[in-house]
């Protein structure tokens, strides 16, 4: 099978030869430019923790979408797949950012599909936008 030839990476003035794209040095950084919570909603971490706390005991740790419960501590020693706190309608489609009403616990798979196809709405209205 036919490969294509290194290309040089596209950083500005790096002259490095990779496959495709940038080379290691000149990869992006996950997440960069991100703000934290206290940032995009003006709620500490504290309060964001008394919130799920709240929403955890309300719901007895199920996502509201699938309805799943959430793993045991036995069973997530660590603690990596514990459900998250979620904004049932997003802060830029009108939903409240400290509204019990609007919050909601849910899973990680939930979670990824959720925020994929808010993230397709917000770029079709950033496009229609211009």
């Amino acid at each position: 099978m036919p490969t294509r030839p290194p290309t040089r990476c596209a950083e500005p003035g790096c002259t490095t030869l990779v496959p495709k794209g940038r080379c290691a040095e000149h990869q992006p950084v996950p997440w960069a430019g991100r703000d934290d919570k206290q940032a995009r909603y003006g709620i500490s971490s504290g309060r964001w923790r008394t919130l799920k706390r709240i929403v955890t005991n309300r719901d007895n740790g199920c996502c509201y979408r699938c309805g799943t419960g959430q793993p045991d501590a036995d069973d997530d020693p660590d603690g990596t797949h514990q459900h998250q706190l979620d904004h049932i309608t997003p802060i830029f489609e009108g939903g409240a950012v400290e509204d019990l009403d609007n919050l909601g616990l849910i899973c990680e798979p939930c979670h990824l599909t959720k925020s994929k196809a808010e993230a397709a709405r917000a770029n079709r209205a950033r496009r229609r936008a211009r």
